[in-house]
């Protein structure tokens, strides 16, 4: 059987104060490969501190963190971060890209920090403009995109590196109804290619296009049915 691409056991997450804050409580999570899941909670829920931990940008104060079959929790910063760009692809609410550079240049620059041969690299940016509907779009600057386009190349870039994860923080938090539902259906195509894709939001009607949903709430995880 395939390793779980997520697996959380026993996570905590506190934050020194007097007393100590506590944004995670004993967490349990186990995505399989190709899941769709939601997580959903209000805002100081704990998702921005689940988010970071599942994207490698902060660790739990304790508990088990295994990513790909990777325990992550005993990895130091360098293998962290390898391992970061390697197997996660991370979409954003704002898109992060560059105005001065090209459609096809701000997806080549995912590749830019990595062990990435720049041979094909074009040719790479390219097929995964193609992959998001946005290949006819290649040598435009990002000021002339829609919303919903530029989210697209956001997902295009984050696809790069053939992540075996696409972590989502409130991906159509800037769209209109028109331009999430069209993410929304990227997100449906993606999973039916076998991409693993966890979305974090507070938007009910984004939540139940994903096959799982579990709501967050002080700190605490529940799965919904």
């Amino acid at each position: 059987m395939p390793e779980p691409v997520i697996e959380l056991t026993g996570v905590c997450r506190e934050f020194p104060s007097d007393p100590p804050v506590r944004a995670l409580s004993d967490v349990d999570l186990r995505v399989e490969p190709g899941d769709y899941l939601a997580i959903v909670g209000p805002s100081g829920s704990g998702k921005s501190t689940l988010l970071n931990i599942l994207g490698l940008l902060d660790r739990p104060s304790s508990g088990s963190y295994r990513l790909d079959g990777v325990e992550t929790t005993e990895l130091r910063d360098g293998a962290r971060t390898r391992l970061r760009g390697a197997r996660i692809g991370f979409v954003f609410q704002s898109f992060h890209l560059l105005p001065h550079r090209t459609v096809v240049e701000n997806v080549m620059l995912a590749e830019v920090y990595g062990p990435h041969p720049r041979r094909g690299r074009r040719a790479r940016a390219e097929q995964a403009l193609e992959q998001v509907g946005m290949g006819h779009r290649t040598g435009f600057a990002p000021g002339r995109l829609s919303g919903g386009e530029r989210q697209r190349v956001a997902i295009a870039r984050a696809l790069m590196a053939r992540p075996a994860l696409l972590l989502c923080d409130e991906p159509t938090g800037n769209l209109d109804s028109r331009n999430t539902e069209a993410i929304l259906d990227l997100f449906d195509g993606l999973r039916a290619q076998g991409l693993t894709i966890l979305v974090i939001t507070h938007e009910d009607g984004v939540s139940a296009r994903a096959g799982r949903r579990v709501r967050i709430g002080d700190g605490l995880l529940t799965e919904q049915g």
